[in-house]
């Protein structure tokens, strides 16, 4: 219990000064790429603060020189802050609206060029699809979780379409992330923060270029596949 308190009173602290740099930021960093930095450190202080260790493989699939669709597993909360903190190429975050309206947090992805997703109504998903694409297309790498929620137990949940069809529409690579750990350090039915180790295993991108949606299934099952392979070797 002690541990906790300590991680979320870091989370609170570090949350409320890096929300405030962001604030005087952001008239002079419009494209969000200084207050994507503090997210950077954000997630980086928070994994120091619970003495969590990452090891991170596959850096060599990573390009900053080209758009891609990062479609990454989802464990815990854990996983936002590894992410940020250790998949060293610019992105943001394709996101569900609702963390959009959480104080100072939400105000704070938002100027950072965060993609906020509206499932709440066919025409607002609609919408929300096309901007990502569009912003896809203009050179923004994006992480997406695919199976929507974090893991009720750690194992790996099934994928929805969504992530998928942005790579098809925008033309991009999808880069299959295997993060291995995280449920172990904080699972989704808890608030107790326990110290442990993460794993990022990332494959080699699936190139989408000439693909229809007719290939969205077998897209989404390729990478699918390896994130599971990778998950059961990280094991």
């Amino acid at each position: 219990m002690p541990r906790t308190m300590f991680v979320w009173t870091c989370i609170v602290i570090v949350t409320v000064i890096l929300g405030a740099m962001a604030f005087i930021t952001f008239p002079f960093d419009r494209r969000g790429h200084v207050i994507h930095r503090y997210a950077r450190w954000w997630g980086w202080l928070i994994l120091k603060a619970n003495g969590v260790r990452v090891k991170v493989q596959g850096t060599e699939y990573l390009d900053d020189r080209r758009p891609c669709i990062y479609v990454c597993n989802h464990q815990g909360s854990f996983d936002i802050f590894s992410l940020l903190a250790y998949l060293r190429v610019p992105f943001r975050w394709l996101a569900k609206a609702e963390l959009f309206k959480i104080p100072i947090l939400g105000w704070a992805m938002r100027t950072a060029g965060y993609i906020s997703l509206d499932r709440s109504a066919k025409k607002k998903a609609y919408q929300s699809m096309e901007l990502a694409a569009r912003k896809i297309k203009e050179g923004t790498s994006v992480v997406i979780f695919p199976e929507g929620s974090r893991s009720l137990d750690g194992a790996l949940q099934l994928f929805m379409n969504g992530g998928f069809t942005l790579a098809i529409k925008a033309g991009v690579p999808v880069c299959p992330v295997a993060i291995a750990g995280s449920w172990q350090i904080m699972p989704r039915t808890t608030l107790r923060i326990k110290k442990g180790n993460i794993g990022i295993i990332i494959s080699e991108p699936i190139e989408t270029k000439g693909l229809t949606m007719q290939d969205r299934r077998p897209l989404m099952q390729q990478a699918e596949d390896r994130i599971r392979k990778a998950l059961s070797h990280a094991v």
